[in-house]
């Protein structure tokens, strides 16, 4: 069953448009993560934060991503990752028009 992983954390930037052009090489190396699905890319540049809400076949492919994700922004010099990853429930989903099977 899908599962929703929820991630943010404080960044100094970039955001729009200049985090877009940056990270398209880590848009498109998160396509190839087992288990992935999709991934909405959320920023909120008044408050310093970024992350994003992601869509994995199964929890436990939600939590390796999120333990490699972590260990690699840890390497940018972000420590505090905020990780959180959800059941979906499809029925509700569906009808809020969520991109589900």
């Amino acid at each position: 069953m899908a599962v929703l992983l929820q991630v943010d954390f404080e960044m100094e930037g970039p955001f729009g448009t200049e985090m877009a052009e940056g990270f398209q090489d880590l848009a498109e190396s998160i396509n190839e993560e087992p288990g992935f699905l999709w991934k909405i890319w959320t920023e909120n540049a008044n408050e310093k934060e970024a992350g994003g809400i992601y869509v994995f076949e199964t929890k436990e492919d939600a939590e390796n991503y999120l333990k490699m994700h972590t260990e690699r922004l840890a390497g940018f010099g972000i420590k505090d990752v905020n990780g959180k990853i959800f059941e979906i429930n499809r029925q509700l989903s569906k009808t809020n028009n969520a991109p589900i099977e």
